[in-house]
């Protein structure tokens, strides 16, 4: 079975529902489009009643579903993103990379070979190629080799193998969620992609990028009428590239901060530069946060925390949050010092720590901690509630 969504004359999404051992699972594209091919799944973002969604919560860290809930279904597809949406996520996040035609995608790596089942498709054997990525020389089937068409033979597949292996419309879920949720897309590998993926007009990866965010209304700067209404951030660990964009949208960027050994993506420059002082003040013209993996703010040995850096601390003092990565459940994952128990992790980075929001595998329990910790009134959430059923209720009678 093979489910397309796409609408007439529009920059989409496109659902494509592929199976995986017989359950559905989608792959999202993220599509520039003329054409339907077939009936949609969901109306048209931005086309429902605002005026009873619950807003955003703004007063507690943000809890933004890692490509969605992926630890209960396949990354970056629309089961996971409506997963997290229904386990409470603040926002869902995706990593946007792009096909070989220049269709825009939600996908993790520039690689196919941890996330479908590409190796199954004997067709498409002789497009193994070695490619260097940021500095590493990497062997596999990549996006950047394929067409959407050939993309949508393809079937998702849980990325670690101990997860449920049973189990994009990434704007329009985020859109047509019954409260506001943001989006929290990522501009993706910018220099492989420009360098293999070519747009008319001499247009670059960025340029893409945030016309389509302009399409669907997003716009305004960080706590603004106009973000509040549809909250997104754009993240990215080049530099260069939130420069860029700087000029071209107001919407809040994060500058993601990857591990000590790593430079960034597009300046070359090191884990010790991009976290000084110097640096700090520079970037902050830029952006409203950084996103730092949390092992490089809390220093790890033999499984053990050791003492906070003061990154989080400095960021603060000049108005910057602080949202890291990537917080998961299962015991592998879990320091010892929080006894196997995601929820003392979530204590020890929001109480301790400090931090502003954060990324995580498993929304629903971040959102259980939140509820059981720093509730929304009771007065609030009846209020709320009762605003959903009205609005279902309508958009039930509306499409009888």
């Amino acid at each position: 079975m093979l489910v397309c969504n796409a609408f007439i004359n529009a920059q989409t999404f496109i659902f494509l529902v592929m199976h995986l051992t017989g359950i559905v699972v989608p792959f999202i594209f993220l599509l520039l489009v003329n054409w339907c091919f077939a009936r949609p799944l969901y109306p048209l973002p931005s086309r429902r009643n605002d005026r009873n969604r619950r807003p955003l919560q703004t007063f507690r860290p943000y809890n933004v579903a890692h490509r969605g809930s992926n630890g209960e279904i396949p990354e970056e597809s629309a089961a996971s993103y409506m997963k997290a949406i229904e386990e409470g996520a603040d926002f869902i996040e995706a990593d946007i990379l792009a096909t070989k035609d220049g269709v825009l995608i939600c996908s993790h790596d520039v690689n196919l070979d941890d996330t479908t089942d590409i190796h199954d498709h004997k067709e498409f054997a002789d497009r193994k190629r070695t490619y260097e990525v940021q500095a590493v020389n990497i062997t596999g089937y990549f996006s950047v080799d394929f067409t959407l068409e050939e993309l949508k033979s393809l079937r998702l597949k849980q990325r670690y193998p101990f997860r449920d292996q049973q189990y994009n419309e990434f704007i329009s879920i985020a859109l047509d969620a019954p409260r506001v949720v943001g989006i929290y897309p990522e501009i993706k590998n910018p220099v492989f992609i420009n360098q293999r993926v070519k747009w008319s007009g001499g247009k670059k990866y960025e340029d893409k990028f945030v016309e389509t965010l302009k399409k669907y209304g997003y716009r305004g700067s960080y706590m603004s009428k106009e973000w509040l209404k549809q909250p997104a951030f754009i993240q990215s660990f080049a530099p260069a590239s939130l420069i860029y964009i700087s000029k071209q949208t107001n919407i809040p960027k994060v500058f993601l901060i990857d591990d000590v050994n790593i430079p960034t993506q597009d300046t070359n420059q090191s884990y010790q530069e991009i976290t000084s002082d110097k640096y700090l003040d520079f970037i902050k013209e830029y952006v409203v946060g950084i996103g730092p993996w949390k092992d490089n703010l809390v220093p790890v040995s033999g499984n053990y925390l050791e003492t906070p850096s003061d990154l989080v601390a400095r960021a603060h003092v000049r108005n910057l949050q602080v949202h890291p990565y990537t917080f998961r459940n299962e015991n592998q994952f879990l320091h010892f010092n929080f006894s196997e128990d995601p929820y003392k992790e979530y204590d020890y980075w929001i109480n301790k720590v400090g931090v502003d929001g954060l990324f995580t595998d498993f929304a629903g329990s971040l959102h259980q901690f939140q509820e059981w910790t720093n509730p929304l009134s009771s007065g609030e959430e009846d209020a709320h509630k009762l605003l959903d059923r009205i609005a279902s209720m309508i958009s039930k009678f509306k499409h009888a």
